[in-house]
C-alpha cells in the first residue's frame, strides 16, 4: 500500500524539485531542462514530479516566485532596520547587492527570464509585484524627508536599473569580482546628488 503523504512530505518534495531546477535552469537553460530530467536529479521515476506541479513552466514560476519572495523580504527586512532614511536607501541598496552575489541562480532566474505566461501563475505575480514595490519603498522615505525631489517610483527604476545593469555585468564576467559593489555606490551617490533639492 503506498505511503500517504502528508502536507510536510509534499511541501518537502516541491522545495527539492524547485532548488534542482533552480540549479539545472540557471546552469544549462530553461529550454533544456525537462520533467525527466528534474526526477532523474531526485532520484525518482519520470512521472513523479506530475504530481506535484503541472509542467515545468509551472515549476519555473515556482522557483521564480520564491526567489522574488525572498529577495522582497531581504530588502525590506533592511529598509525597517535602518533608522534614518538615507540609511534605510544604502541598507536597501546593500541588501540588494548581498543578494543577487549570494543566490547568483536565483537571480538570474528572476531578472533575466521571461515567462509569457505570467498571468497564469498569481503566485508569480504577486511575488514580482512586492519585490518591485522594494525598488521605491526606500525613495519615497527620502523623498518625504525632502532629502530627494521626484517621483519616486521613477527614481526608484533609475537606482533600480543602475544596480541591475552592475550586477549583471560582473555575474557576466564583463567586471571583476567585487566591482558591481563599487560601481552602484558610485553611480548611486551621482544620482542622490543630482536628485537633491535645490539650495
Amino acid at each position: 500500500m503506498p505511503r500517504v503523504l502528508t502536507d510536510t512530505d509534499v511541501a518537502d518534495f516541491r522545495d527539492r524539485l524547485c532548488a534542482a531546477a533552480e540549479r539545472l535552469f540557471a546552469e544549462q537553460g530553461p529550454d533544456a531542462v525537462t520533467m525527466r530530467q528534474l526526477a532523474a536529479e531526485l532520484g525518482v521515476s519520470p512521472m513523479t514530479p506530475y504530481r506535484y506541479f503541472e509542467d515545468k513552466n509551472d515549476i519555473l514560476a515556482s522557483v521564480r516566485a520564491t526567489g522574488f519572495t525572498r529577495f522582497a523580504e531581504a530588502l525590506e527586512a533592511a529598509r525597517n532596520g535602518a533608522a534614518t532614511p538615507r540609511a534605510k536607501g544604502a541598507a536597501v541598496g546593500e541588501a540588494y547587492m548581498t543578494f543577487a552575489l549570494e543566490h547568483p541562480h536565483t537571480y538570474k532566474l528572476m531578472f533575466d527570464l521571461n515567462q509569457p505566461d505570467e498571468q497564469n501563475y498569481p503566485a508569480l505575480v504577486r511575488a514580482a509585484q512586492r519585490a518591485r514595490a522594494t525598488m521605491s519603498g526606500y525613495v519615497k522615505d527620502q523623498v518625504a524627508a525632502g532629502l530627494m525631489v521626484g517621483d519616486p517610483e521613477e527614481i526608484g527604476r533609475m537606482f533600480w536599473a543602475a544596480t541591475h545593469g552592475a550586477l549583471v555585468l560582473e555575474l557576466a564576467g564583463k567586471l571583476p569580482p567585487g566591482a558591481a559593489r563599487d560601481l552602484s555606490h558610485a553611480i548611486a551617490h551621482t544620482l542622490q546628488r543630482g536628485l537633491q533639492p535645490a539650495a
